[in-house]
């Protein structure tokens, strides 16, 4: 059988893309309603990369299932998949920039940080990678149920094609639209005019990543002062109380021993405060990409009224502003009529198309902040639900652990009652 040229898997990849987002389109609900999306395991791998060395690394099973059964038994796509974490990556690049006004959920972090030191900081630990695995089955359940994200058909193909959804991501162009560091930095400092509530916007994601890093970096801490319970042994220099501290002594190993327990369950919290801690970086994608477009709208304005300025000058023959072609009329004459004409028709070519631009650029920047700002108030409801769950949740597990105090307490009181 002779091999699928280039071209001929570019017009299949087009052909499927276009069946897929026609599919998804028919029915407004999201991919979730229609779908089992599941990350199921995780197993560690040894191959050669891309420069031809050996190396291990970890691929997740993504597992899906569809509600439609008779669909499931007629479709010939596999039920289940391996994927790598570096394409995890490739699918939320893609993601980001074809969909700039849309906060984009994030990935779990690709390395353990703020962590106690029981854990490991080792990304092929068993228990990072479960916990990866989580956020990374958390991260496709997100970006299905988001009425926009999940209508992307390079989403559907990562979730059901094996081979050929990076070259139909690569097609798409994205890599080419991906907006440069620096001029999105130039962007930052030189726009004049941002919307207020993009600016407001902006400083929130800065606080709330500073605020949960900083919870983060405490609990990392929290460890090395719970510790202490674990040390003492005053009994074994006091004989008269010898009895009394002993066994008050044997009620604190008690609780130390639960402390462990108690923060490892605390590290599902911890996850989940991590994901809105790179959310706010996913706010700021955003906010810089409004400044982006605001930038631009900004430049082509001014080049417009610069175009229009010289238009005016030279019509009435006066130079309101020092400048080079000031200076020039003056050292070697005015220009003769034919010159002026010719420059003044292609002013106004110039003026009607950077017209034409500000118009388009101003639709551009209008459409964007409606959609970004439908998102962002999804997303803050969304995040509203999410902490407040979390933060009961971990409320009540607090509560839990402080009746456990109180009794080791009481305990001790006992004993120390008994000296």
């Amino acid at each position: 059988m002779n091999p699928i040229s280039f071209n001929q898997r570019h017009v299949i990849f087009k052909s499927l893309r276009a069946c897929i987002l026609l599919q998804i389109m028919e029915d407004k609900s999201c991919l979730l309603k229609k779908m089992e999306i599941s990350v199921s395991e995780a197993e560690k791998r040894t191959g050669k990369n891309a420069v031809n060395m050996q190396e291990t690394y970890t691929v997740y099973l993504i597992e899906t299932r569809s509600h439609d059964s008779q669909n499931e038994e007629e479709s010939s796509v596999p039920d289940s998949l391996w994927r790598r974490y570096s394409e995890f990556e490739l699918l939320r690049n893609y993601l980001v920039v074809m969909y700039p006004c849309i906060v984009v959920p994030p990935l779990p972090e690709k390395r353990a940080e703020f962590v106690w030191h029981k854990l490991s900081a080792d990304n092929m630990d068993p228990d990072f990678v479960e916990r990866r695995r989580i956020g990374l089955e958390n991260f496709l359940l997100r970006v299905a149920s988001h009425p926009t994200l999940s209508c992307d058909p390079i989403f559907y193909l990562f979730l059901t094609q094996e081979n050929g959804w990076k070259e139909a991501a690569n097609e798409s162009g994205f890599q080419a639209k991906a907006d440069s560091r620096l001029k999105a930095l130039n962007a930052t400092f030189r726009v004049k005019n941002p919307d207020k509530r993009f600016t407001e916007l902006k400083h929130y994601g800065d606080e709330l990543q500073s605020i949960i890093s900083h919870l983060l970096r405490v609990r990392a801490y929290f460890y090395s002062f719970t510790t202490w319970y674990k040390r003492i042994e005053w009994s074994a220099i006091e004989k008269e109380m010898g009895d009394g501290l002993q066994s008050a002594g044997h009620h604190m190993d008690v609780y130390a021993a639960s402390i462990d327990d108690i923060l490892e369950e605390e590290e599902h919290y911890a996850d989940q405060l991590k994901e809105y801690l790179f959310f706010a970086e996913a706010v700021r994608s955003v906010c810089r990409k409004h400044e982006l477009q605001q930038y631009d709208l900004e430049t082509a304005t001014l080049d417009l009224t610069s175009k229009k300025q010289q238009r005016e000058e030279l019509a009435t023959g006066t130079v309101r502003t020092f400048s080079l072609k000031g200076m020039t009329s003056k050292l070697f004459g005015q220009e003769t009529p034919e010159q002026r004409e010719a420059k003044l028709n292609m002013l106004e070519e110039q003026i009607a198309d950077g017209e034409e631009l500000v118009k388009a650029k101003n639709l551009e920047c209008e459409d964007f902040m409606k959609d970004a700002w439908a998102d962002i108030e999804r997303f803050k409801e969304q995040k509203n639900n999410d902490l407040k769950e979390a933060l009961i949740s971990y409320a009540v597990m607090q509560i839990s652990m402080c009746k456990k105090g109180i009794q080791v307490w009481t305990n001790a009181k006992e004993c120390f009652s008994k000296m």
